[in-house]
């Protein structure tokens, strides 16, 4: 399912949002832009529906990686009865947290480009959400002497580039990385993050 009523869908999300800021008691703020005005300009979401978080409880949001701001983005997909696989067609951020997450892949990539060109072996990127892992694959699209390749199962897939048309023998696997402030580890690995 596609969401077809952009109008209809804001609604249901904003009646969410009012029922878990008043149940929650969360002091929270949020601005929703739906149809084109919500698509990302790097590019790396395919959002139609952009919910911008803001308030005195926004930070919570962003603890752990940005685990809730990831699970309030799972329910409203829900509530819109968008499929699995259209779930990135909505996304919530606050205080820019997801917007910088993307530049840093974005930065990863561009590092990691240069290393697979330099010495002609592949890269391994930590393991990764499945948004995390499409904003990465979608970083190397523009790139024709690269391709990329999801590598694992569940928590622990990863990304991998290649140089184009390399053989794809054997995969290095990502290695251990220790989170970070944000709860991810310098790769951006989410640990105990189940994929959707």
């Amino acid at each position: 399912m596609s969401i077809d009523d952009y109008r209809t869908a804001a609604e249901k999300i904003a009646g969410f949002l009012q029922f878990l800021t008043a149940r929650g008691a969360l002091r929270l703020k949020y601005r929703i832009v739906a149809g084109p005005g919500a698509v990302d300009p790097d590019g790396l979401e395919a959002r139609e529906i952009y919910v911008d978080l803001s308030g005195p409880d926004a930070p919570r949001l962003t603890e752990r990686g940005g685990e809730l701001l990831r699970a309030l983005e799972h329910l409203a997909a829900k509530i819109v009865r968008l499929e699995v696989e259209e779930h990135d067609k909505i996304s919530f951020d606050a205080h820019n947290f997801k917007a910088i997450r993307a530049r840093e892949l974005k930065l990863s990539a561009e590092t990691a480009a240069e290393k697979v060109r330099r010495t002609s072996q592949p890269y391994s990127f930590a393991a990764m959400n499945s948004r995390e892992r499409r904003m990465l694959h979608l970083a190397f699209r523009d790139w024709a002497d690269l391709e990329t390749e999801s590598c694992g199962e569940g928590a622990r897939r990863f990304v991998v580039v290649y140089p184009k048309g390399a053989a794809r023998l054997s995969a290095p696997a990502p290695g251990p990385s220790r989170p970070n402030r944000s709860g991810a580890g310098p790769s951006g690995n989410r640990r105990g993050r189940r994929d959707v």
